[in-house]
């Protein structure tokens, strides 16, 4: 096992999920002050759960023995459009599950780390699903009827 790949790898997602989780209740918050209470419900949730992962990264990581970091990340940009804020983040979500695989591969030796990504890919899999479920229906009923389910 490379324990100093494993600690990277965690590092990284730790920081990384840490600042999308921020970001997600932030919008959350936004979409509920525009009206739209579900989809402010759903993201302040969403948040709540990928905290619950920067925990087990954070854990894993002193059980490493290693020194927590969680770095300055990029600005996020805030959306006032719901459906501009799908679309972002359909792609936000296409690139880092390549990149979760990615990571996952370079921590295979060590079982620990890579069950806990493969648990966090499952539910990162679920939200892209969701999302483009979102997407998709848009298609079929209109704009406007998807925000109003979203009221």
């Amino acid at each position: 096992m490379n324990t100093a790949k494993s600690i990277e790898v965690l590092q990284f997602f730790a920081t990384a999920l840490n600042a999308q989780s921020y970001a997600h209740k932030v919008q959350g918050k936004v979409f509920a002050s525009l009206g739209f209470s579900k989809l402010g419900e759903k993201y302040a949730e969403h948040a709540a759960e990928e905290q619950g992962y920067v925990d087990q990264f954070i854990d894993r990581l002193l059980d490493l023995d290693a020194e927590v970091k969680i770095e300055a990340t990029q600005a996020s940009k805030v959306f006032l459009n719901p459906i501009e804020f799908l679309k972002n983040d359909c792609q936000v979500s296409v690139d880092g599950l390549q990149l979760l695989r990615d990571k996952m591969e370079e921590v295979k030796d060590d079982i620990i780390t890579f069950d806990i990504l493969r648990v966090y890919l499952k539910d990162e899999e679920e939200d892209f699903q969701w999302t483009k479920q979102q997407l998709g229906l848009i298609e079929c009923i209109g704009e406007q009827n998807w925000l109003i389910r979203q009221l």
